[in-house]
């Protein structure tokens, strides 16, 4: 067992050769409230190692108005005058009943016998022509004046049913029918200058 005397000159030993250093007082941050500076004048950024860049040279007061940019080729507008329609209609009877009519109207008719798709066509009973300035009128039709149309199309109309009942007899009786028709595009109306007219007057 060692000595006391051996244990003591081996502490002093350590101590000469290591230094304790003594600890360390444990004290809170201070914070600063102080708003840091920003931009060039800063004492942070002049202390950095960057080098200064010069100021911006401040533009004029002045606006400057940029002039439109002028060009040799001119926009040239074109107008196409359309051709007015006519300003005329007539009362034309087909079939027993009658229409108004004026150059370029559809018009859906009675089968018209005999006339095929494409094919002109003249219509005579005229009853009554009207102008912008006079009116025509017929007793009872109009000489001479003439409707000109052309043949569009032959077709039917929509189906009709025709149900037929009879009570207490067991009768039932279902049948559909489609009436052929005519569809027929006004061209012109034309000789009916010579007839007698009446001048229009504003009601």
């Amino acid at each position: 067992m060692a000595s006391p005397s051996a244990t003591l000159s081996l502490c002093s030993a350590f101590s000469a050769h290591c230094s304790i250093a003594p600890p360390r007082s444990l004290s809170k941050p201070s914070l600063s409230l102080a708003r840091p500076t920003t931009g060039f004048l800063s004492t942070s950024a002049a202390s950095t190692s960057r080098p200064a860049f010069p100021a911006a040279p401040k533009f004029a007061e002045s606006a400057v108005v940029a002039e439109p940019e002028t060009t040799d080729i001119e926009a040239v507008v074109v107008s196409e005058d359309k051709p007015k329609r006519e300003e005329i209609f007539a009362v034309v009877m087909v079939g027993g009943r009658q229409y108004i009519v004026f150059p370029g109207r559809y018009l859906y008719t009675q089968r018209l016998k005999d006339a095929n798709v494409d094919d002109q066509i003249v219509l005579n009973k005229v009853l009554l022509v009207g102008t912008k300035t006079h009116t025509y009128i017929g007793k009872p039709v109009v000489t001479n004046a003439t409707v000109h149309a052309v043949v569009e199309n032959q077709g039917l109309n929509d189906k009709v049913v025709v149900f037929k009942y009879k009570p207490k007899k067991k009768y039932r009786r279902n049948i559909g029918h489609r009436q052929p028709n005519t569809r027929i595009r006004i061209t012109g109306i034309t000789g009916y200058e010579e007839y007698p007219a009446s001048p229009n007057v504003a009601v």
